[in-house]
């Protein structure tokens, strides 16, 4: 069992996957930190100074109406945080998309190779020889193909 796991290990893909892995975590925290600390605060500016991540819907107002989503977590009070939902699609939209950039160019680089020829020569089934595809009648033996 142990050698199984060992040849499953050292196969490539699975290698490959793993490095993959650990680029995309960190890939995503480079882009959680361009979302949240590039793109949202000017986007938040332009549209009336909102922090995204603190928007909230009070879903219970009997405990009161706190004035912030900290405040609110504080008090116990049930909300809707759908501020960092935001920052979150922004996240995934934009890694995405960088995922999209990157394969649609592996897939250019990748060389295209050319579907295989059509063979213009078939074997005769009486005597072997190689004759046209086209051919009716096998020009070495004259059998009717």
């Amino acid at each position: 069992m142990l050698k199984e796991f060992r040849e499953f290990i050292s196969r490539g893909n699975v290698l490959d996957l793993a490095v993959a892995v650990v680029i995309g975590a960190a890939f995503g925290k480079i882009v959680n930190s361009i979302v949240e600390g590039v793109l949202m605060p000017p986007l938040g500016l332009v549209l009336g100074k909102v922090d995204f991540s603190s928007l909230f819907i009070v879903l219970d107002r009997s405990k009161g109406t706190p004035e912030s989503l900290a405040k609110a977590k504080e008090l116990g009070v049930p909300v809707i945080a759908y501020g960092q939902l935001l920052n979150e699609v922004v996240t995934f939209l934009i890694i995405a998309f960088a995922v999209f950039i990157i394969v649609k160019q592996a897939n250019r680089f990748k060389r295209q190779e050319a579907p295989p020829p059509s063979p213009a020569t078939k074997e005769c089934p009486f005597c072997a020889s190689a004759i046209p595809v086209k051919a009716k009648r096998c020009p070495q033996c004259t059998s009717q193909l």
